[in-house]
């Protein structure tokens, strides 16, 4: 499926049910209507994470033999940029639509549960602090809090991270959302919708059949679940940044042809300073951009093809989203202070883009360690424990 298949045409002058597919379009509208509220609210609320639903956002990552659409990384990631572009935090919410493929490490009948009343679920986590848990009987006893739970307010399922220790991966170990207590504390400058809050869980048993290492081998055997999971999620948040620079190079673009500033001088479309730091960004923006989906169509046609993916390969992906999100947070500065004045307004959209971008680099999945663990690769040495 490509991305422009969740475009789902309808009439201009029609108004789909309730429960019909819903055109891109409409929802970037919504959401553009309403990213106020969202930062207002601390998070993207459920009747915003239905129109997701009826996108066709959250069933991108569920594998087809249960009724998803198992989408292709690239045009997955296309879609988070496009609505990135609209809103930051909306779009941030919307990429945990590859989420399900952490799911597809756990047994397909586990799944069969999960996807029981069908292909659009959501499911988000916190995996750290990883909390130790008491082994028991066929499974575990699960208490702590773990923090940065991106979109566990419209969540039907909710990971947690427990075991672990140095050297060893924890172990995620999924609730339904009614049994995991959301500690309401994000409290930020920057992605604010996200509603990013703490999880907490107290004395809860899960199964070990409800359980699975992240990036851990899929039992299901579809393209999607081939390609490294761990990427795709970094992937994922780069291509916010993605969609944050380019609405911000429409932006200062936009301006520059305004009237000429209070001061009487030239119009910023007339000075050549602008000119050439607005060219010299766009040329950045598309580089950095160009290079990250190369990465992921190249992989996933080798994959395609039947081959494994390469060490090489994954480093590359992880490597190319971490230079998409930085260079995607340069760019933005760059037209943040290409507009002058005018920015500095609280109001201004450049704001809380500006906001938002910086936030994205802090992600541990895009932080300069991946420039020391993509190093090791190129020169044959070994990379850090659990890179790429």
């Amino acid at each position: 499926m490509s991305a422009t298949t969740l475009l789902h045409p309808v009439p201009r002058d029609a108004t789909p049910p309730a429960d019909a597919p819903l055109p891109l379009e409409a929802v970037l509208a919504e959401v553009a209507a309403r990213r106020t509220e969202f930062t207002t609210l601390r998070h993207v609320p459920r009747d915003m994470v239905a129109q997701f639903k009826r996108a066709g956002i959250y069933r991108a990552g569920t594998p087809r033999c249960f009724g998803g659409d198992a989408m292709a990384p690239a045009d997955f990631l296309k879609i988070v940029a496009r609505i990135a572009e609209v809103d930051g935090s909306a779009a941030w919410v919307a990429s945990f639509g590859s989420a399900n493929t952490y799911l597809a490490a756990l047994p397909k009948a586990t799944q069969a549960l999960i996807y029981a009343n069908g292909p659009d679920q959501v499911f988000a986590g916190a995996l750290y602090p990883a909390q130790p848990a008491a082994r028991q009987d066929g499974g575990w006893l699960v208490n702590g809090q773990w923090k940065f739970a991106s979109g566990c307010m419209g969540a039907e399922w909710l990971g947690v991270g427990i075991g672990g220790g140095p050297g060893v991966k924890p172990v995620t170990a999924v609730f339904p959302a009614a049994r995991v207590e959301i500690v309401e504390d994000w409290d930020v400058v920057g992605l604010e919708g996200t509603g990013s809050h703490d999880l907490r869980v107290s004395g809860q048993f899960v199964a070990d059949d409800w359980t699975f290492q992240r990036g851990g081998a899929p039992i299901i055997d579809e393209p999607l679940y081939r390609y490294p999971a761990v990427c795709y999620q970094a992937q994922v948040h780069a291509s916010v940044n993605l969609g944050l620079a380019q609405a911000a190079l429409d932006i200062v673009n936009e301006m520059s042809g305004g009237k000429v500033t209070t001061t009487g001088a030239p119009r910023m479309a007339d000075r050549s300073y602008f000119r050439i730091e607005l060219a010299q960004a766009e040329a950045q923006y598309r580089g950095a951009r160009a290079w990250f989906f190369d990465a992921i169509e190249s992989v996933y046609a080798a994959i395609l093809r039947g081959d494994d993916v390469t060490a090489a390969q994954a480093s590359t992906l992880r490597l190319s989203a971490t230079n998409a999100a930085q260079v995607a947070a340069d760019v933005i500065r760059a037209a943040y202070r290409l507009g002058g004045m005018a920015t500095i307004y609280s109001k201004h959209p450049l704001q809380r883009i500006v906001r938002d971008s910086m936030v994205v680099t802090q992600h541990a999945f895009l932080s300069s360690g991946v420039y020391d663990g993509a190093g090791a690769v190129l020169v044959g040495v070994p990379p850090f424990p659990g890179y790429p």
